[in-house]
């Protein structure tokens, strides 16, 4: 008796492709997904992207879900992508923020879109193979719940999926460390159990976030300006504000006889203003576009736990809600390098209570 039609979310890498393995061992009707969500890409990025939207997934996949026995198709999101990931993007460097492509590329293509589509083609869930884990509070609101391996979790970039998201996703890894995953893909003879994790940002894999924002921004790109003193001296010039981000250090080619740092940057004025180390530590912070999990409202004072960014290992925090979309968390120490822009994600212990776009 099938536990029900599931569409597994298929990169061609190790752990999607146990996680549709192990919902198979499970009683589940699978079927394997690839979205093809980035444009081109030329044979030598193939072979060094093998990030999870490269059309070098499809040949991985399509040869994990053969072994496994299960249907498999590949499904084009590109324009929800360009959408959704690249245009966000590249409008948020513009406007002198540091987005987060992955958080946005989850809610709203790996997600809504995949999600859509696959109640369209009759299936019940769909599932990925993240390193979170989904519980139903007492409350009956569904939340993330960090993975069994703390390295490898990923809730932080998935805060931002809703309940009804939520209520139709599995996620089978979570319950594993990657060492385990693995096992389970070499013990099953998958030819992906070795492969390597994709890295940074699948669309630039030149790592070059300028050169990709000029390329495709063209004469919209702030050109050169000033950086400055918090008093406003001019101290030098910079390239164009899409080159830096808050706390960068390297880079800033600034004869000042001492480590300097971006402190803030002002798209208005075309101005970076630069500080020193401790100029780039604060105890407060604003965020919008707040999504709730564990509670649908915030009580009037709540003390959590929030990460400023996916490697920070979090900081006690006392958060109020100032309106409907605006949240104010106040740090217990000061936190290095508050990014408007990145995604600050509030923690109540082992679960996900929610989060919001640091502004």
């Amino acid at each position: 008796m099938s536990k029900g039609k599931v569409v597994v979310g298929m990169s061609g890498g190790v752990d999607s492709s146990v996680a549709a393995y192990l919902l198979k061992e499970q009683g589940y009707e699978v079927i394997g997904v690839t979205m093809q969500i980035w444009q081109e890409e030329a044979k030598e990025v193939m072979e060094d992207n093998g990030g999870c939207c490269g059309l070098s997934a499809v040949d991985d996949a399509r040869r994990v879900a053969e072994m496994l026995d299960i249907p498999y198709y590949v499904m084009n999101f590109k324009n929800e992508f360009q959408k959704n990931v690249v245009d966000y993007f590249v409008e948020e460097y513009l406007q002198g923020r540091t987005p987060n492509p992955c958080i946005a590329c989850n809610r709203y293509v790996k997600w809504e879109s995949l999600l859509k589509r696959s109640m369209d083609i009759g299936a019940d869930m769909i599932a990925t193979g993240h390193y979170a884990r989904i519980k139903q509070l007492n409350n009956g609101r569904y939340v993330l719940q960090t993975s069994a391996t703390k390295a490898k979790d990923q809730t932080y970039a998935l805060y931002n999926l809703n309940q009804a998201q939520l209520k139709r996703t599995l996620m089978p890894v979570g319950e594993y460390t990657k060492e385990e995953v693995r096992r389970i893909a070499t013990k099953i003879g998958l030819q992906v159990a070795d492969k390597a994790d994709s890295q940074e940002i699948c669309f630039i894999p030149d790592h070059d976030y300028g050169k990709f924002i000029e390329e495709v921004a063209g004469d919209r790109v702030p050109g050169e300006g000033n950086f400055v003193l918090t008093d406003g001296t001019v101290i030098g010039k910079h390239k164009g504000i899409i080159h830096y981000t808050i706390g960068q250090r390297k880079g800033l080619d600034l004869a000042m006889g001492r480590p300097v740092f971006v402190k803030e940057i002002r798209p208005q004025t075309n101005e970076v203003v630069i500080g020193e180390g401790e100029d780039v530590f604060a105890k407060q912070l604003l965020c919008k576009n707040i999504n709730m999990m564990a509670e649908e409202h915030l009580p009037v004072e709540k003390r959590l736990r929030a990460k400023i960014r996916y490697s920070h290992h979090g900081e006690g925090c006392i958060v109020r809600q100032m309106d409907r979309d605006t949240l104010f968390v106040e740090f217990d120490e000061p936190v290095r390098a508050i990014t408007p822009g990145q995604a600050v994600v509030l923690y109540e212990g082992d679960y996900v209570y929610g989060g919001g776009t640091i502004v």
